[in-house]
């Protein structure tokens, strides 16, 4: 099962390397994210068409991040040898966006991914451990269409939480099924963005 981990998180790490790479621009210019990918030489991937970032997070304890596999009061059975222990303390998320076109009405189109992975083994008033026990992940996927102005509209699909391994299965009277958090949806919406940045060097 980790190395279904490590093929899932090297993407999205590897994304993140490639962002890394700026482009040729004055450093007392304003920076806006909503810009479209630019390279007039070619109409596929431009310089600059992967655009996100990923973010790691600890949680103390007490503070557990609760995907809602497990019913708060776990503890109830079990207590620290409840086997519903799907509370976290780790997240692992990221966001990336892939604009593939540079020229032609193409490159205001947009794809994305949105991960987050959750660890840890806690049982809320009960047992608090730093372990790194995978628990699942969830994930959305979409499209967009930049509108001009700031305004976006996007189509996404938000998938059910995924167990890892050992836990990918019912876990006692506390087990709250595989939905997780949110479900599984479809929305259309609108995204608008405001505000403008200076680039940090």
């Amino acid at each position: 099962m980790k190395w279904l981990l490590c093929l899932s998180v090297l993407p999205l790490l590897a994304c993140a390397l490639i962002a890394q790479q700026p482009p040729a621009v004055p450093t007392e210019s304003l920076v806006t994210k909503t810009e479209p990918a630019a390279d007039h030489g070619r109409l596929f991937f431009p310089r600059n068409f992967i655009w996100g970032y990923t973010q790691f997070d600890v949680a103390p304890p007490h503070n557990e991040p609760d995907p809602n596999l497990c019913a708060a009061n776990a503890r109830q059975f079990g207590g620290v040898n409840a086997p519903c222990n799907l509370f976290g303390r780790y997240l692992i998320s990221g966001y990336v966006e892939i604009r593939p076109f540079a020229r032609t009405f193409l490159q205001r189109l947009l794809f994305f991914g949105e991960p987050r992975f959750v660890f840890g083994k806690n049982v809320p008033q009960s047992l608090y451990t730093w372990s790194f026990d995978g628990i699942g992940w969830e994930r959305s996927w979409g499209a967009g269409v930049d509108l001009g102005h700031g305004f976006e509209a996007r189509v996404t699909q938000h998938f059910l939480f995924q167990r890892f391994g050992s836990r990918n299965h019912n876990l006692g009277a506390a087990d709250l099924g595989g939905n997780g958090p949110w479900g599984r949806y479809n929305v259309i919406g609108v995204r608008k963005y405001f505000g403008y940045r200076k680039e940090v060097q």
